[in-house]
């Protein structure tokens, strides 16, 4: 048998270099919720349970120490069963574990922050070709609190961190969102939507989104527009930027409007619920590059009209591949000029109206 707890503790180890290196990157607001998440996390807490804010600091203080003497260290290869292995080689490491009812994760998230988590595999089944792993405790994780994501051409689903994530969405929604949230908790069949109500129907919640997370995660993989290496290379040429939010926020939406994705699932499926909460959710640059969705939405609201849904989503599809197209002409000319900086402020100033230095 694997030695489950030292591999925990080595992945741990690699999870804290990356937040120790790269907690700068967000502002902080942003990093003081992640470090809560985090801390709920350790100690075992739900997701709407807060602790004296004394006592978080005290958390706090000790993590920013350890982080310290972690600003120099390097990421460590993962020794399992006596052999080690490099931890983003995700394919071997998930051959030894999976036997033994556990997944491993790692990457690259924004800006190029790497990323791990280990978790217990619940359910594993296969949907519309791919294999769907349905993860749920989290033996180890970082500060970033990802639903899902896919690697090596599977799709993980994180219930610990989607439960977290889902209740932020929720607490936290700008007030743009409320109605459409309103709309899909009544279609969930719940009629009183205060906190208490709430923490007693997350699960039947997350039971919709999680379709949502899965759908996005089928529409990246089968997104032909932005290929992976071409679009992990314009993420890698211009970390931390403009230019890599608007690359992301574009391959989302074509996830989410490409014939595969979340909204051609939701209007076959006439999924009226899951409908309201990615309405409820859409926001930042995706809901700037996909006008349509509100309109039709609120439309939609009215008249249970799918057809509305299908041409917003076509609509945004039209314009997120339009823009992606433009992005991948610029950065190749700048590449081939070897003028990458001009690529940038070519692409700032083209698609958001940035002017040129």
């Amino acid at each position: 048998m694997i030695d489950v707890e030292a591999i925990t503790h080595q992945i741990l180890n690699n999870c804290d270099i990356s937040d120790a290196q790269h907690a700068g990157l967000y502002s902080t607001c942003g990093l003081a919720l992640r470090l809560r998440d985090l801390y709920k996390w350790e100690r075992r807490l739900n997701p709407w349970e807060e602790k004296d804010s004394s006592e978080i600091l005290d958390w706090i203080d000790q993590k920013e120490q350890l982080w310290e003497k972690l600003a120099e260290a390097k990421y460590a290869d993962l020794t399992i069963d006596g052999r080690q292995y490099d931890p983003f080689d995700t394919s071997k490491i998930n051959a030894a574990l999976e036997p033994h009812r556990i997944l491993y994760g790692a990457g690259y998230a924004y800006s190029l922050k790497p990323t791990f988590f280990l978790a217990e595999i619940e359910n594993k089944e296969r949907t519309s070709g791919y294999t769907v792993y349905t993860l749920g405790h989290e033996l180890a994780r970082d500060l970033l609190t990802l639903p899902a994501l896919s690697q090596d051409n599977r799709i993980l689903l994180r219930t610990a961190s989607a439960r977290l994530f889902l209740w932020d969405q929720m607490v936290y929604i700008k007030k743009s969102g409320r109605p459409a949230l309103q709309f899909a908790l009544q279609q969930c069949g719940l009629k009183e939507q205060h906190p208490e109500a709430l923490r007693l129907s997350l699960t039947i919640i997350l039971a919709v989104q999680k379709d949502n997370y899965i759908h996005h995660e089928i529409g990246e993989m089968r997104d032909s527009t932005f290929h992976r290496p071409i679009w992990r290379e314009i993420i890698g040429t211009y970390p931390h930027t403009p230019v890599e939010l608007l690359t992301r926020a574009l391959k989302d939406l074509l996830a989410d409007t490409n014939e595969h994705g979340t909204l051609r699932y939701l209007t076959q499926n006439r999924k009226t619920a899951g409908l309201g909460l990615y309405a409820a959710f859409l926001d930042g640059l995706q809901k700037e590059l996909f006008p349509e969705l509100g309109a039709a939405f609120n439309a939609f609201t009215q008249t249970r009209n799918w057809h509305i849904i299908e041409e917003a989503a076509a609509a945004g599809y039209r314009r997120a591949r339009n823009y992606a197209d433009q992005i991948i002409q610029i950065f190749l000319e700048g590449k081939k000029k070897m003028q990458l900086q001009w690529a940038r402020d070519e692409i700032e100033h083209c698609l958001l109206g940035k002017s040129k230095k």
